[in-house]
């Protein structure tokens, strides 16, 4: 059995944990894939930093206008009843706590929910935080989209950060290619695994202290 899901079934995976009702922006790259898979009978208002309320999935080919595109200049389509305005009062929004959720990327999540997604640090990193940051803070919930492993085979998920921040304590929940993980008090705890992973070889792979969320929850109803 594979220990992996492909990034399809991941994005299919949060657009089915993406509550009703709620206003979500997708972070550029792979968290922009999710907008493909929110159920038709679901409503979700999906917002772009860049001035857009109300996108659409991806366009059909040979439909693609020029005019429509989500923050990481990828074409998209407009819903019903969906509205543009300008980049600051994008930004105001963000910074407003006026989102439910945001699906960020991740080069590193820390254990107590700290993020970074923007950089590197290595010389002639991309120098620019966009507005990761803003998200990061203004987001009620921040899920974060990520493989648990690099190309490396180095853990993505850490006790503290390497990488310069984009955010402290800011991460409401881990989404990986391994597992789905909680960030809660006591650091992360597991969710759902996909695929052979247990709670054990996740703890193996990461070297953190890692625990099922619902022996988490009984160990917090009994002290």
């Amino acid at each position: 059995m594979s220990t992996r899901i492909s990034r399809t079934d991941l994005a299919r995976r949060i657009a089915a944990d993406t509550p009703e009702g709620s206003v979500v922006n997708l972070g550029i790259g792979a968290p922009t894939l999710v907008a493909n898979y929110l159920p038709d009978d679901t409503e979700v208002v999906l917002h772009t930093e860049n001035g857009m309320l109300g996108m659409g999935p991806a366009p059909e080919p040979g439909s693609v206008d020029p005019d429509l595109i989500n923050a990481g200049k990828q074409p998209v389509t407009a819903l019903a009843g969906s509205a543009y305005f300008h980049h600051a009062d994008s930004f105001a929004m963000m910074r407003g706590g006026h989102l439910d959720v945001c699906v960020l990327g991740a080069f590193q999540v820390s254990e107590n929910g700290d993020l970074a997604n923007w950089s590197t640090g290595e010389p002639g990193a991309i120098p620019a935080v966009g507005g990761a940051m803003d998200l990061a803070i203004g987001a009620k919930s921040v899920y974060v989209m990520t493989d648990l492993l690099t190309k490396q085979g180095t853990p993505k998920l850490v006790a503290a950060c390497t990488y310069p921040l984009t955010g402290v304590g800011c991460v409401t929940r881990i989404y990986t290619d391994h597992a789905v993980l909680d960030v809660t008090p006591d650091g992360l705890r597991v969710r759902e695994t996909f695929g052979d992973n247990t709670v054990d070889s996740l703890a193996a792979l990461t070297g953190l202290d890692l625990a099922d969320v619902t022996d988490a929850a009984a160990s917090l109803e009994g002290s």
